[in-house]
């Protein structure tokens, strides 16, 4: 029966070696100490001699800060996609993490030229790294945009703008103080085209990658930044890229185009860097986070316009850890259970659903 069904037995074949390929492409791998040590000397060395240094961030920097990434084995979209129930998290606790800080060290003795973030989460600009030196492609939970002023007016919050956005739905209820016109969030979903000018700051992503002579991956599954040619020279000879240097615990598309693929969690390939860098990585202090320098007050009467809880500042945490009383919402990270259906409002999980064909209207 089977010498007479050859075609299905390859078929059968193919598609078995296949789930197997997948499968290892999930799984986590963890360079040896020694190992990992050699790789990030040999990073260090590449990171001096650039000349044009960009990193390329994902959510894999974030995990440290207690925000789940996506396709790792307790991602958010991994569980979903195999019908497991998850847990989203109200994220105004969340501080920027050693990543964030190195990065932001980095940049401040001209190191890393240029950061492009596939993130929301805000952290990056949490960590002092210049708005200027930020390409936010996907968006900042923090800032909402009035389109209707010339240019668009930001207003940046203290508190997660997306309570009542979707996809397709990015109106916050609130209004524009100089021109009355609907703030709308400036997250992009899967499945839209991002063109505010900021936070998404295309222009200084395709400049930067035009200029570099090194990219740097961190925690990036490159899955969606593989399809922004424009991110990869690819208009440019092989031999006139920029050399790919990667840090993630699972494969990248990228991979075989990479020098170097350092296979150990963001935190601790940055602070084996930042040493053999011979710098120092600061601390997080919440009383010089740059957000409440710039955040926007609500106008009155918007109070009523959400209920996430803000950002609290040094002042109000110290009061917390020390008696004061918060209110039950308060306590601790809010958290809600899901199924197989992501959050309804907000962006976190956004784009987790599996597709669905729609059925053709006769």
């Amino acid at each position: 029966m089977l010498s007479e069904s050859e075609d299905l037995v390859k078929e059968l074949e193919w598609r078995s070696k296949r789930c197997e390929s997948l499968k290892r492409r999930q799984e986590e791998v963890f360079d040896e100490p020694e190992e990992l040590r050699r790789k990030v000397r040999e990073l260090a060395f590449a990171v001096q001699s650039a000349k044009h240094l960009v990193v390329y961030t994902g959510a894999g920097i974030s995990t440290a800060a207690s925000i789940p990434d996506y396709r790792g084995p307790n991602g958010v979209w991994t569980l979903l996609h195999k019908g497991k129930s998850t847990r989203t998290s109200d994220l105004s606790d969340a501080e920027p993490t050693l990543t964030h800080m190195a990065i932001a060290q980095l940049h401040t003795h001209k190191l890393v030229q240029h950061v492009v973030s596939q993130n929301c989460d805000g952290l990056h600009l949490r960590s002092g790294l210049s708005r200027a030196a930020i390409s936010e492609l996907h968006g900042n939970m923090y800032i909402e945009v009035c389109t209707s002023c010339s240019p668009n007016r930001e207003y940046i919050r203290l508190f997660d703008v997306t309570e009542h956005t979707g996809l397709h739905r990015h109106l916050t209820g609130r209004k524009c103080s100089h021109c009355a016109g609907d703030l709308q969030d400036s997250i992009v979903h899967f499945g839209e085209r991002g063109i505010l000018a900021q936070p998404l700051n295309w222009a200084a992503a395709v400049e930067g990658a035009d200029k570099a002579d090194m990219i740097l991956c961190l925690g990036s599954s490159l899955k969606v930044l593989k399809k922004y040619h424009c991110l990869w020279c690819m208009n440019k000879p092989r031999s006139r890229r920029p050399k790919l240097y990667i840090v993630n615990l699972q494969w990248t598309p990228k991979d075989d185009l990479a020098e170097l693929k350092i296979h150990g969690r963001c935190d601790d390939v940055l602070r084996l860097l930042i040493g053999e860098l011979g710098l120092q990585i600061p601390a997080y202090n919440r009383s010089q986070d740059p957000i409440f320098s710039l955040a926007v007050p609500l106008q009155p009467g918007e109070e009523a316009s959400l209920s996430r809880r803000a950002v609290r500042t040094a002042e109000e945490m110290d009061r917390s850890e020390n008696g004061g009383h918060l209110k039950e919402e308060h306590r601790g990270l809010e958290t809600r259970q899901i199924g197989a259906v992501p959050p309804s409002a907000g962006w976190f999980g956004k784009g987790c659903r599996k597709s669905t064909k729609r059925k053709k209207c006769l």
